[in-house]
Parts: C-alpha cells; structure tokens; sequence
C-alpha cells in the first residue's frame, strides 16, 4: 500500500467468517502503477530505484480481466504505491467500473491534479479523491514529500473542490490524509484551518502503516525501517506522548469550530485476543493487487517480494482466493501467532 489511507474494508470489526475460504470479495483494491513523481521519506518508493510511468502501469488487459472475474464487486480502490494520476489508463479505468456501478477512488499526491483533470474525474463519476497532505507549512509538507510543492498541492486542492461544485456534483467526496509522525504531528491544528477554508469534506490522521520489523535489519528494508523507528507515534517510542495528544486535542477543537470531519488514530496498540477475533478481516473481506499482478493479503504489506498468494499471470483471482495459500495465511491470521508479515502491521494493532 502507499502510506497513505486506504479505505477499510467494510465486513464485520470483530469475528471475521470462520471458513478458510469465503464468498469472493466485494472490494479491492488495485496498484494501477508502481511509478510515482515523488520520493516521500515515509513510503518504500524512497528506498528502491525509481519505476517508469510506461512499465510500471498496470496493462488494461489485466485489470478488466480481474474485476470481469469478481461479479460482485461493490467498491475498488485504484492505488498502491505509485501514484494514481501518472497511469494513462486511470480515467477508462474509472468509466469502466462506474458502468457496472462499483464505487470507485484513490489517494493521490495531487501534485498532477490539474484543474482539467480534476474536472474529468468529477464527470467521469469519481466517488472519493483523498490527497495526501502531511504538513501546514512548506518546510515541513516537502520536507516529508519530497520533489512536491506545497502550494501547488494546496491550489490543486482548492481547484478540485471548485470543479466538483462547479459541476454541481456531490462526488467524489474530498478527504485530506495526514501522515502524523514526531516531525509533523504540531502542524495538525493549523492544517485543520487550512482545510476548513478550502472547503474540504474530512481530515483523515493516520499512523506509519508498519515497523517493518520482520524484515532483516540489515537487508532491503533497513532505510525505511530506521525510519519508522525515529518517527512512528504509537511503537511507544519517542517519549513525546503528552506533545501527541495536545496536538490531537487542538485539532480536535479547531474541527469542531470549523465543521471539519475529523478522524484521529489510537496511539496504543490493542492486545489482540483470540476471543476477539483476528486483529485484521482483510483476508476475508477484499484483497490487494500489485501492478505487476502480484496478489497480497492486504495493502499495508508494501514490497510485492514480501508475501505473494498468487500472481494474475499465473492464474485467476477466484483461482488464487480460493487456493492454498490464502487457506494457509487465513489460518495463521486467525490463530494466537500471526504470519510475519501481519506482527508489525498498524492495522493489525488497530493504530492505523
């Protein structure tokens, strides 16, 4: 996944179906490229070399086999960890799904959110666009994305709000995504009154999605390991709890002055008990799907070398969902150890 939100999946909160091998999922969420114009320092596409926009776009061939074979898909999330706007097929893919009625969106850097694009995405029937917005002033917001301009963003931003009224459309719902990290977490307040005049819908705050810290410390992942380390808020490191909550306090006040949907992250993890079922539903509820076909568990894993239970180009999504492997992984999630991949996972811990 980018380490920007990803939207839930809707099943149940608690106890996921017991079987091993449920109903195919009703959402999805698919990486429709690996390139992304950006090398933000909390996303593994700062720790690997770079992707062209060409090679790293998922082919038009595969997606419309994929979501061809899942007959009851209802809701599709169109990124990972490239950057949505920089495949050429984004807006087919998103006329494509509007026709069959599945409600469709995706996080972008909004760097390339010209007003021109945001208004054929508005009548395209886009119904959520969430922009990654990590700071209120520029040092901090490109300090965090870097090779962004943070008042660029915010004009895109603006213009993306003012399409969509132009138009005189409810859709796509608009939401601003703040990555809260040690360097960030006192700009939230301001942000918050940033967005209120723009007339944005919802201010979402999320944890580092992963610790990484099944990986080598040594290995592939050390940078972006190392990382995490210095800035997660809810590993308990830092000492800086007091700073974190009066920070979430304000921003909670400011929201309420100005009417801004606001939602905030746990800053604790959550014991997670076999009573109370596993700490995740992802297996049961939808799947993640890299560019290059590769199928994970979940978005929140990133590296398609990390867990693969299946590649599109090998078989077919029913044929991969029901095998072995994902059986195998259901098993492990739902039991007192979970895989590797699953123990440093923010979704996992109920942070993110």
């Amino acid at each position: 996944m980018t380490a920007d939100a990803p939207p839930q999946p809707s099943g149940p909160a608690r106890l996921p179906p017991p079987e091993l091998a449920p109903p195919l999922p009703t959402e999805l969420q698919v990486e429709i490229t690996s390139a992304c114009n950006l090398r933000c320092a909390m996303c593994l596409v700062s720790y690997r070399p770079p992707v062209n926009k060409v090679t790293g776009a998922m082919a038009p061939e595969m997606f419309a086999a994929l979501v061809d074979s899942l007959p009851e898909l209802r809701r599709l999330t169109l990124q990972g960890l490239g950057e949505p706007l920089l495949s050429p097929y984004l807006l087919d893919m998103v006329r494509r799904v509007k026709a069959r009625g599945i409600v469709v969106g995706f996080n972008s850097n909004a760097t390339l959110l010209s007003r021109r694009m945001a208004a054929e995405l508005v009548a395209a029937g886009l119904d959520w666009l969430h922009v990654s917005l990590d700071g209120a002033s520029a040092p901090t917001f490109e300090g965090i994305r870097a090779g962004a301009d943070f008042d660029r963003v915010v004009a895109n931003l603006a213009g993306l709000v003012a399409a969509k009224r132009a138009a005189g459309s409810a859709t796509p719902w608009v939401r601003a995504v703040f990555v809260a990290m040690r360097r960030n977490v006192a700009e939230l307040p301001d942000l918050v009154r940033l967005l209120a005049r723009i007339g944005v819908d919802e201010l979402r705050v999320q944890n580092l999605s992963h610790t990484f810290s099944d990986t080598d410390p040594a290995g592939r992942y050390a940078g972006i390991r190392r990382f995490t380390a210095r800035e997660a808020l809810w590993t308990g490191a830092g000492g800086d709890a007091d700073a974190v909550r009066r920070a979430f306090q304000a921003a909670r006040a400011a929201a309420d002055e100005h009417g801004l949907l606001l939602r905030l992250p746990r800053l604790a993890p959550t014991p997670v008990r076999r009573d109370s079922g596993p700490g995740c539903t992802w297996p049961w509820d939808a799947a993640y799907v890299t560019s290059a076909g590769v199928v994970q568990p979940c978005c929140m894993v990133m590296g398609d070398d990390r867990i693969a239970l299946g590649r599109l180009d090998e078989q077919s999504f029913p044929e991969i969902w029901y095998g072995e492997p994902y059986r195998e992984f259901r098993r492990r999630l739902a039991a007192d150890q979970p895989p590797d991949v699953c123990r440093g996972c923010a979704l996992y811990h109920r942070t993110f």
